[in-house]
């Protein structure tokens, strides 16, 4: 800390000289991150002797004054450091301004809604363990809670870049609010009005996860109503998994879930405005007057939404025997901000996330009709690999191709 000390005020004398030579003034913002981070680290002992008055009490009113325009992870280290040195209206002010700015969801907890970027004060892992830090050192528990979930809900789909971050959030998680690993009770879990038997279920040690399957002779439609009670405190998660056969072009699009697809084929022709189309299945239903003929050209058109930020994400889109991509090479392409593998195979085009952060998508690529007859055009499919729960699928539907 003495070294700091030294440092902090060659920081400030450095400022000085600047003003002398007309550089800046006092009264401007001045307020580096070195300067923060100096105030935020001596604040954890508010009592211990300051090493210049002059230059802490200039800076810490930088803070104060210019809080407004700094990001959330600075506006984070200015509340906690000024609480910790009785600068209480300053920290009232930041922390009603960050509730007023907060995304609070039942499913996703507590969270702001921003684009995160690479600079230190941008990290999305980083900023919520900080927030839980302030909100914990204020004693708003109920804020705390749902910062956490958020943390967890985050890291059900996303893998955590560095160890700098996972040990902030391991810390935030483990030394904030209540202890979460204290209530393991187990879950009611009632299939159809019958209680579920765990007693011979065999569960992961820590986490008490595990995973019991129903056979096929022993389904009924009456398993289709569930009911979970959770004895604890805290949130628990799972998922419900049914699997079926049924012809391609008769299944139904599941929307239930936070990946949705919506699929949709145009037959592309050219006139006197230039290329025009003509949907053939909008909405997944076949237009009839849009039979195609060899030769024609067609047009296929995805949208995916996402309600969350997501990675390893894998899309499969699959095409009737008719049909032959007129892209057959396999390359990275950036659409709008989103990177992806785009990868052409016999019966499908696949197409690879690392990073699908929250919104909807729009993809697009043409195919050509090479045969004739009546044929599925498959189902397109998502999946989060990095949380399998997480997948849907477009519905099924046919296409006929009539002879030239």
């Amino acid at each position: 800390m003495r070294y700091c000390d030294d440092r902090f005020v060659e920081h400030y004398n450095d400022l000085k000289k600047m003003v002398e030579r007309n550089q800046t003034k006092f009264e401007n913002d001045n307020l580096s991150s070195i300067a923060l981070h100096y105030l935020y680290v001596a604040s954890f002992d508010a009592k211990r002797a300051i090493a210049d008055k002059t230059a802490f009490e200039y800076y810490l009113g930088q803070a104060e004054k210019f809080w407004t325009k700094r990001g959330i992870y600075e506006q984070g280290l200015i509340a906690l450091t000024c609480k910790r040195f009785g600068r209480a209206t300053t920290t009232e002010a930041i922390i009603k301004s960050l509730k007023e700015r907060a995304q609070t969801s039942e499913e996703l907890g507590m969270y702001w809604k921003r684009d995160w970027g690479y600079r230190w004060h941008e990290l999305p892992i980083e900023n919520q363990s900080l927030m839980i830090e302030l909100f914990n050192e204020i004693g708003d528990q109920e804020a705390v809670d749902n910062l956490k979930i958020w943390l967890l809900k985050n890291k059900q789909t996303n893998a955590w870049k560095t160890t700098k971050a996972t040990a902030s959030a391991v810390y935030a998680l483990l030394k904030t609010g209540a202890n979460w690993l204290d209530d393991d009770a187990a879950l009611s879990i009632q299939l159809g009005g019958k209680e579920l038997d765990q007693s011979q279920i065999q569960k992961e040690a820590g986490t008490g996860y595990f995973k019991t399957k129903v056979e096929a002779a022993q389904v009924t439609a009456q398993l289709a109503e569930v009911k979970v009670q959770n004895p604890n405190k805290v949130m628990a998660w799972g998922g419900l998994y049914w699997q079926y056969f049924e012809q391609l072009d008769k299944i139904k699009d599941f929307r239930e879930t936070p990946l949705t697809l919506k699929k949709d084929l145009f037959q592309v022709k050219y006139g006197d405005k230039g290329e025009e189309m003509t949907p053939i299945t909008e909405g997944g239903n076949p237009d009839p007057k849009g039979e195609l003929k060899v030769g024609d050209k067609v047009k296929v058109r995805i949208e995916l939404r996402v309600d969350r930020d997501m990675e390893f994400v894998h899309m499969k889109d699959m095409r009737a025997a008719g049909f032959e991509p007129t892209n057959v090479l396999s390359s990275y392409k950036w659409q709008e901000g989103l990177g992806y593998y785009e990868s052409t195979r016999d019966a499908a085009t696949n197409f690879f996330f690392d990073y699908l952060p929250k919104g909807t998508y729009v993809f697009e690529y043409t195919l050509l009709v090479n045969h004739k007859g009546d044929m599925s055009n498959g189902v397109t499919t998502v999946q989060c690999m990095y949380a399998p729960e997480f997948s849907s699928h477009s519905e099924g539907v046919r296409v006929k191709v009539i002879s030239l």
